[in-house]
């Protein structure tokens, strides 16, 4: 029995091939890729006709019977994973319905190679803007409630241990920043998805005179990859891509552990709704932060496709294989999947985080993040140095934490022993210095410059970041805009062609 695709081969695939290689890359890809497909054979067929190497009577066949598939829907086509792939059999199926003439005869000038570089690109391209708008969402909410807390002091932590005070407001803005930067990441690959690699064939371009701007065209692309064999070899974008989704992961299992900590009864400083918490089996009382779990367990799901995707990659020849091109890139849209998750829940989680505002302050006022402040105030107005300044304000916190008290509760005197003990002589700031000096209602405020927590810097800060959301959300809208419009123009090209 021969191959059913093939004369070179004299054997039909081997059932273990057929069971552990063609049927779940079939059964995975082709749901996912027949639009693409089609829209790209459509393009392909109006190229060929434009480019003089189609018969306008072969054109108008292929074309009813492409439109006739894509009414039809993925679910009318039948699979057979003895002819292989997802492109294999969406011709089988073209033959069926076109005639086996004309459905063999679209494959001039092309090559799977390139057909599947050019899916992966626009799949690709689908995935970075729903990436966009997901990371965008995740700022927004950020933005809004670190305008929302923009007054509300908590401790600020280095090491997990009390360091300065800060607003809950400003801590968000930081979380801003940060995803960002992470979409940025995501969005910078748009340029090289513009570019189109329909036209490379297997990895020598052609010999017939195609139109291949056309093409990318009516495909939504700007450019053309201009090498046919990088444009069938090189899935690099896809690389930097899955780097940049297990970066945000990262972003986000960061500020996960963050909640993760914050939410447990010894520190208590935020409440989440129930509506994103579980619970245990056993246990009546618990109330588990499985979202934040997943958060960083996706973290590290993250990082470990782009780990496989370039070990699997690093090894292969500079052209187009199994292993570099098809098996790497499971790899990348799972990753873009998940990433996608990432967002959507850390979004949930910056939204629905309620903070403990009471609290928050009482322990900025208690564990002793305000001493910073104190040795500022010895340098400001007594002319410490702030090595002098360090050394008298630690032996202070030393003193207060043997006695048991508090931040709030150190006086001039204390301050006064503590510089006679290391300096030589006392201070005489004052109470009400000393006590301002460890208010953190006060001095947090005060942080005006170096892009501190002070209200003013943060709004002036969270506004900047919402224009450069809005700015990202319009740019991200007109590339949608265009694709759609390219693909309409495509739809009715076609249709044209089919109706004679």
């Amino acid at each position: 029995m021969e191959s059913k695709i093939s004369r070179r081969l004299a054997e039909a695939t081997a059932p273990e091939v057929c069971e552990h290689v063609y049927g779940p890359r079939l059964g995975r890809d082709f749901p996912a890729v027949f639009s693409h497909l089609t829209d790209i054979n459509q393009a392909h067929l109006l190229m060929l006709l434009r480019a003089g190497l189609m018969p306008r009577e072969a054109a108008r066949t292929l074309a009813a019977a492409l439109l006739r598939i894509e009414a039809d829907g993925v679910d009318a086509v039948p699979l057979d994973p003895a002819i292989e792939d997802a492109y294999f059999n969406y011709e089988a199926h073209l033959m069926r319905v076109a005639g086996p003439h004309a459905g063999g005869s679209l494959h001039v000038a092309r090559s799977r190679n390139d057909i599947l570089a050019t899916i992966d690109r626009m799949r690709a391209r689908e995935a970075l803007l729903r990436l966009m708008a997901a990371g965008t969402r995740a700022c927004t909410s950020a933005l809004d409630n670190a305008l929302a807390y923009i007054e509300t002091v908590m401790p600020g932590y280095t090491h997990l241990q009390p360091a300065q005070p800060i607003t809950y407001g400003y801590y968000l803005l930081g979380v801003t920043e940060a995803f960002s930067r992470d979409v940025d990441r995501i969005a910078s690959a748009l340029p090289e998805l513009q570019r189109c690699p329909l036209g490379a064939g297997a990895l020598a371009g052609t010999a017939f005179p195609i139109e291949q701007q056309q093409a990318a065209r009516l495909l939504g692309f700007l450019d053309v990859v201009p090498n046919a064999l990088d444009a069938v070899a090189s899935r690099d974008y896809a690389l930097a891509l899955m780097s940049a989704f297990a970066i945000a992961g990262a972003s986000a299992s960061r500020v996960a552990q963050d909640y993760f900590v914050w939410c447990t009864p010894e520190f208590g400083l935020i409440d989440f709704p129930d509506s994103v918490a579980g619970t245990s089996s056993i246990m009546p009382q618990k109330k588990n932060p499985v979202v934040l779990e997943a958060l960083k367990g996706k973290g590290g799901h993250l990082t470990g496709l782009l780990m496989s995707a370039l070990a699997t990659v690093k090894g292969v020849n500079f052209t187009h294989t199994g292993d570099g091109n098809r098996e790497s890139m499971r790899s990348f849209f799972e990753a873009a999947d998940e990433c996608l998750r990432v967002y959507a829940l850390i979004e949930l989680v910056l939204r629905t985080a309620a903070p403990d505002a009471a609290l928050m302050l009482e322990r900025a006022r208690g564990d002793f993040c305000t001493a910073t402040d104190l040795a500022d105030a010895l340098v400001r107005e007594r002319g410490l140095s702030f090595r002098e300044a360090h050394h008298v304000v630690g032996a202070v916190v030393r003193a207060a934490m043997q006695s048991g008290l508090a931040a709030h509760q150190i006086s001039s005197a204390m301050v006064d022993r503590a510089s006679l003990a290391q300096i030589g002589r006392e201070l005489n700031l004052g109470d009400d210095a000393v006590r301002r000096s460890l208010d953190p209602a006060v001095t947090t405020f005060e942080r005006r410059h170096g892009g501190g927590p002070a209200p003013a810097q943060v709004r002036r800060r969270a506004e900047a970041l919402r224009d450069v959301a809005v700015r990202r959300i319009e740019a991200m809208r007109a590339e949608q805009d265009r694709l759609t419009t390219a693909r309409a123009a495509l739809k009715s090209e076609i249709r044209s062609v089919a109706a004679g």
